[in-house]
């Protein structure tokens, strides 16, 4: 048996409002992603023969990997209903937030890893997501924490197994440096396709997208943003 990963990051913030914490208790068991019995197909997460409000099958799934408060995740969901999607994100309270917004919003189609993208990316089957989402990820600015960065050798590797041939992989930073570590690992993987053509393929979030709450920050605060975009090159 594999020996549990170290996870870094924080799990709790503020204590949640009781109707929040409400939500969360009981709508995160319905949609949370049980591990147990991999390889855990996305198709099959998002179908329940026994209860029809939980979903319909879907076209294919998309990844987000630490959604924050999940404004991104929710708008991209109600945005393509016949996509399932799945969303990792550790950090309770906004795990209670994307929930608030699934029962406001009647969405369907999101399904919920609450801990270690890691430990999903493994229970995935070969060439299952068709999309990954990895936006605003925590910097880890130090130099001696930069091997807590999400984007590194071992889960580029992840990465290129679970994508599907063209899939694309979208990132995006409001850190310069860690803007040119994501570029030199995932150029040098060899797995991955840079999508661009010219500086405002970088400079502008792609016009299908969303917001997120960390990128708004950034954005008042006059710092610049990158968008990277990746394509899964053919096997």
């Amino acid at each position: 048996m594999r020996e549990r990963r170290v996870f870094h990051g924080r799990r709790h913030g503020r204590r949640l409002r009781s109707s929040r914490a409400r939500q969360l208790e009981t709508g995160l068991a319905a949609l949370s992603v049980d591990l147990s019995n991999p390889p855990i197909d996305p198709h099959r997460l998002f179908v329940n023969s026994t209860n029809a409000s939980v979903g319909n099958p879907i076209k294919e799934a998309w990844l987000e990997i630490g959604f924050g408060a999940g404004e991104h995740l929710a708008a991209q969901a109600e945005a393509h209903p016949g996509v399932g999607f799945i969303g990792c994100e550790p950090f309770m309270n906004g795990v209670a937030r994307l929930m608030t917004d699934i029962d406001e919003r009647g969405l369907k189609n999101i399904r919920v890893h609450p801990d270690d993208a890691r430990d999903l990316l493994d229970a995935l089957p070969d060439g299952s997501i068709s999309r990954c989402f990895i936006l605003f990820p925590d910097p880890w600015p130090k130099a001696r924490h930069n091997n807590r960065r999400i984007v590194s050798r071992e889960n580029l590797d992840s990465l290129a197994r679970v994508l599907s041939d063209g899939a694309e992989l979208r990132l995006a930073s409001d850190h310069m440096e860690y803007i040119r570590w994501m570029l030199f690992h995932i150029l040098r993987h060899g797995a991955f396709e840079w999508v661009c053509r010219g500086p405002a393929d970088w400079r502008r979030r792609p016009a299908d997208a969303s917001p997120t709450r960390y990128e708004e920050k950034a954005l008042a605060r006059g710092d610049a943003c990158v968008y990277l975009r990746f394509n899964r090159r053919h096997r």
